[in-house]
């Protein structure tokens, strides 16, 4: 993998790049739709790639590594061959799991102990457990084993837990370092920044990664139940740090707004389900505001969906028609809101893109996000 950092904008740290895999190009800043299952839920690759425009997407190890199988992924060639999705992938480490699912897993030296939430049967994922499997789901990225620290633990919990994910990540970069891909393609490993709201530890973690030399680096642990305020906060702490040089992840964030900040301050890469899974329940994001599509208000509203929209469905389907669907639990709506509120997250960041190479990102971002936060 190999990151070109193109321009920064004059008035903030926000950054367009190009990351190059052995799957295609990526250009940065970017949005990387969820695909849990080896699937973004409700949505044809077909639509990824021409109407969303996604250039890279994500599967989660602990998902895959239940279902269908490391042994099922490995004998169909990786989980690129398994899908037929033909560009980038990245792959979690499980380690949100270690955080959302806390009542079914336990925490020692050795790695996270987990009951599978399908049958109850009972899995270690060790950091080189991990490694492995990533190397048999076959993503462009991979990402270090990790503890997801909650945004309102202590600081002696926040402490012990950097401790342990500092020594987790120690043990996957060996055994990243002493094994190879398996389908004829490089990977790359991401070692990830915890240390939850506190300032110390988020420097110390930074600086601890940014010494690993890694492909690239993600920031964890942010979106987990602290201010929103807090959040950025940590962006910047860790940014100083983290070379300029290798792309930022900000794992699992967020809405329009949110991302549109992190950008401001540095990030280059996000993921989150908000897109998809606002969408299975109604609600739509647009350049004006956000929409429930369930309230009566879009009962008799025969306009489209969105004007100037970032997909074609946009212009095909009204909200009135929308709105019906969803009363009427049809799968089609939740086909219709998805593929929306992915292509217009696509749209933003590749709009912010075109911002900062044009010098006035700042001016842009600020006077778009009071529109994105608005209810209609």
């Amino acid at each position: 993998m190999h990151f070109t950092l193109q321009h920064t904008d004059p008035k903030s740290n926000a950054r367009a790049g190009v990351i190059i895999t052995d799957h295609g190009t990526i250009e940065t800043p970017i949005f990387m739709p969820v695909g849990t299952q080896g699937t973004v839920k409700a949505v044809h690759f077909d639509e990824l790639r021409n109407d969303i425009g996604a250039q890279i997407i994500l599967g989660n190890t602990y998902h895959l590594y239940l279902r269908p199988g490391i042994d099922i992924l490995e004998r169909a060639g990786g989980l690129h061959r398994f899908n037929s999705w033909d560009r980038p992938i990245l792959t979690d480490s499980g380690g949100f799991q270690v955080f959302s699912l806390s009542e079914n897993r336990k925490l020692r030296e050795e790695g996270a102990e987990f009951r599978s939430h399908i049958d109850g049967s009972k899995h270690l994922f060790t950091p080189e457990k991990v490694v492995d499997i990533q190397r048999s789901i076959g993503a462009d990225i991979i990402m270090a084993f990790d503890e997801c620290t909650p945004g309102n633990a202590d600081y002696e919990y926040a402490r012990k837990s950097l401790d342990l994910t500092e020594r987790w990540l120690d043990r996957c970069l060996k055994r990243f370092n002493e094994t190879e891909g398996k389908y004829g393609y490089s990977q790359s490993l991401f070692p990830i920044v915890q240390g939850c709201v506190y300032t110390d530890l988020r420097q110390r973690a930074a600086e601890n990664v940014a010494s690993k030399g890694a492909d690239g680096n993600a920031i964890g642990g942010l979106a987990v139940g602290e201010p929103t305020e807090k959040m950025y906060e940590m962006i910047e702490v860790v940014n100083a740090i983290l070379p300029r040089d290798k792309p930022r992840y900000l794992m699992g964030v967020g809405t329009p707004a949110n991302l549109l900040e992190a950008i401001e301050r540095g990030v280059d890469m996000f993921d989150c389900i908000m897109p998809t899974r606002n969408g299975r329940n109604g609600q739509l994001f647009t350049q004006s505001g956000i929409m429930n599509m369930r309230n009566k208000q879009w009962e008799a509203d025969f306009s489209p969906l969105e004007e100037n929209g970032a997909s074609a469905i946009d212009t095909i389907h009204t909200k009135a028609y929308l709105h019906h669907l969803f009363k009427v639990d049809e799968i089609l709506a939740l086909q219709i809101a998805s593929i929306h509120n992915l292509a217009f997250y696509l749209r933003l960041v590749k709009e912010g893109r075109k911002h900062i190479l044009a010098g006035d990102f700042t001016q842009w971002k600020a006077a778009l996000i009071p529109r994105l936060q608005r209810r209609i």
